[in-house]
């Protein structure tokens, strides 16, 4: 008696919310494939390969392009941060073999858009002089010049992803839509 209760009130709780909708049977087709067209057509559902693609502005840090593209980019050094859900990636301090481990930089890159754009990301330059182990100097690098290359590096390669990622999806659509035609 105690779980027909619970389960009556789960019941009424979810149909109050709006979550179950009933449909009228006139206006929607009983042929699942006209279906599942005029909801692609319309936008509505997800697919598993678009999802995190949609009307929302988030998107899966596998499935965005500047994203993965800073990640290709900043390959050669070490990660201290890499926060997909705050907008930022750091690395950590890098040296080249010249600098005999006196001096190092590091690369902070933060997120502002997930659109392909020039103000889409802010690169913070480091750089840390140091005589010896124990007297080192950190100041920002200040030269636009080398942010804008990395930045040029990384949008070149993010638009090439993207380039990528909308063939593949235009080949998935087409397969798809192919198989509601054939039907």
């Amino acid at each position: 008696m105690k779980f027909i209760i619970i389960f009556i009130t789960i019941i009424s709780l979810l149909t109050s919310c709006g979550i179950y909708r009933p449909t009228d049977a006139r206006k929607v087709s009983p042929d699942a494939s006209k279906r599942v067209k005029k909801n692609l057509e319309e936008g509505r559902g997800f697919r598993l390969s678009t999802l995190g693609q949609g009307n929302t502005s988030f998107q899966f840090a596998s499935s965005n392009p500047i994203w993965r593209a800073t990640l290709e980019v900043l390959d050669f050094a070490p990660l201290i941060n890499a926060n997909y859900s705050g907008g930022i990636i750091i690395t950590d301090w890098v040296s080249n073999e010249e600098s005999n481990g006196n001096d190092s930089y590091k690369i902070t890159v933060r997120f502002l858009s997930n659109e392909i754009r020039s103000d889409a990301i802010k690169i913070i330059l480091h750089e840390k002089k140091c005589k010896n182990i124990t007297e080192c100097k950190i100041s920002e690098i200040k030269s636009d010049m080398v942010k804008s290359e990395l930045a040029k590096k990384i949008l070149r390669t993010a638009s090439l992803y993207e380039k990528q990622d909308l063939k593949k999806l235009k080949e998935d659509l087409g397969e798809y839509k192919g198989n509601i035609e054939d039907n």
